[in-house]
């Protein structure tokens, strides 16, 4: 199983990124996915998870309406759109997959935000 996150940087306060994960090493669509974030000093939290087909997600309450997972099992890749964005979300973002006992992670992306 590997995960491999993609698309952080650095961004002004209020702009936008989209993050990606590319997953191999399983059968992708017959699992939710989640995306999690680790700040400097904080314990590593869930931000969004979606379901197998994408038709049902989930957010955190900082998340919600600003953040949007989303999927294409087509491509074994998950995404998360992020719009504006806060100092407070800078942290390292991860994809995540569970996998009947086994959690795996991806190696995370740095996402920076400020002006």
């Amino acid at each position: 199983v590997q995960l491999v996150e993609s698309g952080g940087g650095l961004v002004q306060p209020g702009g936008s990124l989209r993050l990606s994960c590319a997953a191999s090493g399983f059968t992708f669509s017959s699992f939710g996915m989640r995306w999690y974030r680790q700040a400097p000093g904080k314990e590593r939290e869930l931000v969004a998870h979606i379901s197998t087909a994408g038709g049902s997600t989930m957010y955190a309450n900082y998340a919600k309406g600003r953040f949007t997972a989303s999927r294409d099992n087509a491509k074994n890749t998950v995404y998360l759109q992020m719009s504006l964005l806060k100092p407070e979300d800078t942290a390292v973002y991860y994809c995540n997959a569970v996998i009947g006992v086994r959690v795996y992670w991806g190696q995370g992306t740095q996402v920076t935000v400020s002006s």
